[in-house]
């Protein structure tokens, strides 16, 4: 108990002494999530309401990898982009390795099945004649879309929490091809884990208790817009 005490009182300390050090790994980890959930949410939400309305051979076999893509572990997708960027690998020209952009790759990917496999269980849900009503006024596909978006927001905003809870949380990948590098790759949940294994616990907890209130400030804004959004 002392312990978490400790910890409290080091991040106590950290927030308000406006340590420099502690300001860059918390505005890394916000832009390393930030960026891979956009990029997610860009990518995953067409893709969503695409595998939600269409019907074509092998959907099933894509569903289920959407779906297997939803509980991959983190450490596989850091293992494949590692492979691929690394100096002999494919993309390796491009020098990505133990750069933010990796970071930000790998946290799109895991991010990526998250949200689509909510937005698609999210529109799967609407009321199917609404989709005859749209056509049946003589709206065009992107219409369509657009307004089914808008029938689904709730399940969006819910999609979007669970692809930055998903990434703002992991470990394994980000280190894997960020490689914790102070001052360049160092995120917050990278630093704890270099904290503790130094047998530094009470900076490792006030490193978590600055990633927690980090995250739950970032998802309870989301929750206030999709609530609000639920009671229109």
């Amino acid at each position: 108990m002392e312990l978490i005490w400790e910890g409290l009182r080091q991040a106590v300390k950290l927030l308000f002494a406006g340590d420099p050090e502690m300001i860059r790994i918390a505005f890394l980890t916000l832009r390393v999530s930030g960026t891979a959930t956009l990029i997610s949410v860009i990518i995953g939400v067409p893709l969503g309401v695409f595998m939600a309305l269409q019907r074509f051979r092998f959907r099933n076999v894509a569903v289920g990898i959407i779906n297997t893509g939803m509980g991959i572990p983190p450490t596989v997708v850091g293992l494949f982009v590692s492979i691929l960027m690394w100096r002999y690998g494919p993309l390796g020209f491009f020098n990505l390795m133990y750069t933010p952009t990796a970071m930000i790759i790998a946290q799109s990917l895991i991010a990526l099945p998250l949200v689509t496999g909510f937005t698609m269980a999210g529109v799967q849900q609407l009321n199917p004649k609404l989709t005859l009503q749209i056509l049946a006024i003589g709206a065009s596909r992107r219409q369509l879309c657009w307004l089914l978006i808008r029938e689904a927001r709730l399940s969006l905003l819910a999609a979007v929490i669970a692809g930055f809870g998903g990434v703002v949380s992991e470990v394994g990948a980000s280190m894997m091809v960020g490689g914790n590098i102070r001052g360049h790759t160092r995120v917050l949940t990278t630093a704890v884990v270099m904290e503790v294994s130094r047998g530094h616990f009470a900076m490792a907890i006030a490193l978590s208790i600055i990633l927690l209130a980090l995250a739950f400030a970032i998802t309870m804004s989301l929750t206030k817009i999709q609530q609000r959004g639920g009671g229109r």
